[in-house]
């Protein structure tokens, strides 16, 4: 065992035998199967161990084990407890999934403030099988039928080689002592229904059911990596290199699969299937339907989709005095004066030149507002900002980052697009003040 242990971790590249490696266990045969594995292999690494309170007082006696054992070995030991039930009611969510969230976030916590390396869990082969059906009864796409991974960010599973019964032969062998966990045979529970009822049947057709299940989910994964693989390259065809959140309608629709490719690009960004199913049949509609996920949103700005950060709500004002030369937030720009009398007028709407004498500091910078006007250069009479944006066919999130200046409350300079025809040079003008958008 400790030879394919050896093996496996480093055929698979889970970790160099020197990285400090945090090791969870919990006091059951795998996770004491792997602490062994650990001693005899030498690794460099330290015990986490959470306390769930969920099974009175056999969770505290799991705690004292496992605290006797670091003891014995000298290795050292965290230990945390949780009101399991307390937090998975006030999340509306399982018992499993609280305690599944608990102990990965603070293994997590752990692994940073003790500048651990990886996170090491004891998932078996038997396990892996198991939520291959578990994602089965779900509904699932080909990613969830490739089980558990051996290495997931920061997390690693160097067991995943063994099977159950190699794991409890070796326990055997070694005279490992371990905790039993009665709940673990009861098929109330999803997971153990699939260990006890179902897998042991499917053995009864064919006893090399687990090898044979445990190979095709291999080759699902290599098909999920060539997948992976081809669809990038397909995205890669209908976005912009320079910003990957935007991919054209026209471009996608000409793609075999469009479907497919958007449902992978948009999965990206959290947006669930019924979501991408929702707008995939908007795509040619009417522009500006929005669309949420909890981190990004997506809106359909004529012939493309483009996805944002969800914006905060941002009030923030920045200022401009008389004496400022340059600006470095929200955006970084120059500011210079000069003698009118020598002054070239720069048209680059980057660039906004401006009748010093009419503007009063400091000026203001801030997000615009619905229902504003401004005068733009070269028209006597006012528009709407909103107007204005429509006329530029600017999308909602450039809409949403534009920043306007205003001196005494009066719009001086949409940023980047147009100045105010209040505040233009003229014959009369004596001093010119030009700001400048830094590239």
């Amino acid at each position: 065992m400790i030879n394919r242990f050896t093996q496996y971790y480093s055929g698979n590249q889970l970790f160099q035998h020197s990285d400090k490696i945090l090791l969870a266990v919990s006091g059951g045969i795998d996770s004491m199967v792997l602490w062994r594995l650990f001693e005899e292999a030498g690794l460099n690494y330290a015990v986490a161990h959470c306390n769930f309170h969920l099974r009175g007082d056999d969770s505290n006696q799991d705690e004292a084990f496992v605290r006797e054992k670091a003891d014995e070995l000298g290795v050292k030991l965290y230990v945390t407890h949780f009101d399991t039930q307390e937090y998975a009611a006030a999340a509306g969510i399982s018992i499993e999934m609280a305690a599944r969230k608990l102990r990965y976030d603070w293994f997590e916590e752990t692994r940073r403030d003790g500048n651990f390396r990886w996170i090491s869990t004891a998932h078996h082969l038997d396990d892996m099988l198991e939520t291959f059906f578990i994602n089965l009864v779900r509904k699932t796409g080909i990613r969830g039928l490739t089980g558990i991974k051996p290495k997931s960010g920061y997390l690693v599973r160097p067991l995943l080689f063994a099977s159950r019964n190699e794991i409890e032969a070796f326990a055997q062998s070694r005279e490992i002592d371990y905790r039993t966990d009665i709940t673990n045979e009861d098929v109330v529970y999803q997971r153990n229904f699939i260990r006890h009822r179902i897998i042991p049947e499917l053995e009864k057709l064919n006893p090399a059911f687990r090898n044979n299940l445990a190979e095709t989910m291999e080759n699902l994964r290599q098909a999920e990596e060539f997948n992976d693989y081809e669809t990038a390259r397909q995205i890669r065809k209908i976005s912009d290199p320079q910003n990957p959140n935007e991919i054209t309608v026209s471009s996608l629709l000409k793609q075999a699969f469009p479907d497919q490719l958007l449902f992978a690009w948009m999965t990206r960004y959290g947006f669930n299937p019924s979501i991408i199913r929702e707008v995939f049949s908007h795509l040619e509609g009417e522009p500006g339907r929005q669309f949420f996920s909890r981190t990004h949103r997506l809106v359909i700005d004529r012939n493309k989709l483009i996805v944002t950060p969800i914006p905060e709500n941002n009030e923030e004002i920045f200022y401009i005095e008389h004496s400022d030369t340059w600006l470095g937030h929200p955006m970084q720009m120059t500011i210079t004066r000069h003698d009118a009398s020598a002054f070239r007028i720069n048209s680059d709407p980057r660039t906004a030149c401006l009748d010093e004498d009419k503007l009063e500091y400091p000026l203001t910078l801030r997000r615009w507002s619905p229902g504003e006007y401004f005068q733009p250069l070269g028209m006597h009479g006012f528009k709407k900002i909103s107007d204005f944006f429509i006329d530029q066919k600017l999308s909602i999130p450039e809409k949403e980052n534009t920043w306007i200046l205003y001196s005494g409350g009066k719009v001086v300079w949409i940023v980047g697009y147009r100045i105010d025809n209040r505040f233009k040079i003229t014959k009369e003008t004596k001093k010119v003040v030009q700001l400048t958008l830094d590239t």
